[in-house]
């Protein structure tokens, strides 16, 4: 299935890290070499609990920073696997979520569409989040990055998206947030932005009452729906 849009045009775009410009499934070679056999499941199980923490956080009405999460959520990993839990092994896995794959075409587009401010609107902290994108060298095609970090909730609370609509100067109906996760771009049309759902096939729109403003199955596509 191609490109799908519904007509509505955005003034600004956000664009969500994990699993939208950035590959979380990248980590899953570093997993099978730590782990072999067991890469493909690690990999699945740390990201789950990952945004599992995340939204229990926010039910709970607390806030830790992204990092935290993300080493507790490979705890949680490691130990219902039942693989080696050692810090050496939590270390180096850690420390590829600092050098997660962008998808092939995420420079392409974000240089492709240069007349609009471009954000990244991500769960990840601030320096997680900086340093991903340096070392992934994509900083000149961002407007700017905006993390969570400022109002201490995680998506898909309604103030990240508000946070992201003041920073952009914008109305929410004028924002665009652009993500490969379907729970992230049904939190932006709860919110009132523009949904554009990248999607990768990893399962079908959520049942939540709201449909996406378009949909693709890449990120270049982006650039002839906008």
């Amino acid at each position: 299935m191609g490109e799908q849009s519904l007509g509505l045009k955005p003034e600004a775009l956000l664009f969500d890290a994990y699993g939208t410009l950035f590959d979380v499934d990248s980590v899953t070679a570093a997993c099978e070499e730590l782990c072999p056999g067991r890469g493909r499941e690690l990999s699945a199980v740390w990201r789950r609990k990952q945004l599992e923490y995340s939204w229990l956080l926010n039910q709970m009405e607390r806030f830790e920073d992204f990092w935290q999460v993300t080493g507790k959520a490979l705890a949680f990993a490691l130990k219902a696997l039942a693989l080696p839990a050692d810090a050496g092994v939590k270390e180096r896995l850690m420390q590829q979520y600092l050098h997660l794959k962008t998808f092939a075409d995420a420079r392409e587009t974000l240089a492709s569409l240069s007349g609009y401010p471009r954000y990244i609107l991500s769960n990840g902290s601030a320096k997680m989040l900086q340093t991903l994108v340096e070392n992934a060298g994509i900083q000149d095609c961002l407007t700017d990055i905006i993390s969570v970090d400022a109002v201490r909730k995680f998506k898909p609370s309604p103030e990240v998206y508000r946070l992201a609509v003041n920073k952009a100067g914008k109305v929410p109906e004028a924002v665009g947030l652009v993500s490969g996760n379907a729970w992230d771009a049904s939190g932006a049309k709860s919110a009132g932005l523009l949904a554009y759902w990248v999607d990768r096939g990893v399962g079908p729109w959520e049942e939540l009452g709201f449909a996406p403003d378009a949909k693709v199955n890449q990120l270049a596509q982006l650039a002839t729906i906008l």
